[in-house]
C-alpha cells in the first residue's frame, strides 16, 4: 500500500477556469489552429498535470494563462477576472531556469521582493527562509554558473514561491534534469505544495511524472490541441511506480497519448 501523505487542503470552488479557448497563429499567411475548444478548471490548492506530446499546444496554453499571450477566442479566468496581462498572482517556471547570471542565488530569490514594502532586514530573513526551504542554505552567495542544474531549478522555485502566487504555472521544469535529480525535485515540489497550498498547473510529456505529481491529469490531443481525456489520480502519496494501480494508470495514459 502507499504511505499516507496528506495533500494540501483543497478542492474548493474553481480558482482558474479556461472557457472555450482557441489560439490561431498565422504561418506564412495561412492560419494554423494550435488550440481549439479548450475547457477545464483547477480548484484552489489542486495540482493538475497537462500531459501531451510535443507540439500539442501545452506551452502556448501556459503563456496565455500567464498573460504573456492572448487567445484568439474564448477566455481564461482567475477568480472571476479575465486574464489579459501578467500578474503576481501567477508565476511561471520554465525548463530553462532563467536566472540572472550576474546575481547571486540569494539576490535572484530576492529579486521579486523589490516592489514589496519590506524592510531590508525582513527581506533578508524571508530570502533565508526560502533558501532553507529549497535546501540551499549554504549557497546564497554563489552565482548561477557555480551551481548544478538541479540547484538552479531550486532557486527558480524559491524565486517564485517567495512572491506567494495563487497559481504556479510550470512548463516541463524538470525535463532537462537527470533521473535522480528529477525525482528529488518532484519530491521537493510536493513538499512545498503541501506547505503553501497554491494551485499548480504542471505541463509535462512524461507519463510517470504526471502520475507521481497530479491530482488530475488532463490529456491533450493534437492538431489542434484540445483536452481529450480527464483522468483523476486517486492514489495516496508518495506513489510507488511499481504498484499495480500506478502501472494500470500508466497504461491508460500511454494509450490516451497514442494518435487516433
Amino acid at each position: 500500500m502507499f504511505a499516507v501523505v496528506n495533500a494540501a487542503p483543497r478542492l474548493s470552488p474553481s480558482l482558474l477556469e479556461v472557457r472555450n479557448l482557441a489560439k490561431v497563429f498565422q504561418v506564412n499567411g495561412t492560419p494554423k489552429a494550435v488550440l481549439e475548444g479548450l475547457e477545464f478548471s483547477a480548484g484552489r490548492g489542486e495540482l493538475v498535470c497537462l500531459l501531451g506530446r510535443s507540439g500539442c499546444g501545452k506551452s502556448t496554453l501556459l503563456k496565455i494563462l500567464a498573460g504573456f499571450d492572448h487567445p484568439t477566442s474564448g477566455e481564461a479566468v482567475l477568480e472571476g477576472a479575465r486574464i489579459v496581462r501578467p500578474g503576481p498572482d501567477r508565476c511561471v517556471i520554465f525548463q530553462e531556469d532563467a536566472l540572472f547570471p550576474w546575481l547571486t542565488v540569494a539576490e535572484n530569490i530576492a529579486f521579486g521582493l523589490r516592489n514589496q514594502r519590506l524592510g531590508k532586514s525582513a527581506a533578508s530573513d524571508e530570502v533565508q527562509r526560502f533558501l532553507d526551504l529549497v535546501g540551499l542554505s549554504e549557497f546564497g552567495n554563489y552565482l548561477p554558473r557555480e551551481i548544478s542544474g538541479g540547484m538552479k531549478q531550486r532557486v527558480a522555485l524559491a524565486r517564485v514561491l517567495i512572491l506567494k502566487p495563487k497559481v504556479l504555472l510550470m512548463d516541463e521544469p524538470f525535463g532537462a534534469l537527470d533521473a535522480q535529480t528529477r525525482e528529488e525535485m518532484q519530491g521537493l515540489l510536493l513538499r512545498l505544495w503541501k506547505q503553501f497550498s497554491h494551485t499548480i498547473l504542471f505541463v509535462t510529456h512524461d507519463v510517470s511524472e504526471a502520475l507521481v505529481l497530479a491530482d488530475r491529469v488532463l490529456v491533450m490531443g493534437m492538431s489542434p490541441g484540445k483536452i481529450q481525456e480527464e483522468i483523476p489520480i486517486d492514489l495516496k502519496r508518495p506513489r510507488a511506480k511499481d504498484h499495480p494501480e500506478f502501472l494500470s494508470l500508466s497504461r491508460r495514459l500511454h494509450a490516451a497519448l497514442r494518435p487516433s
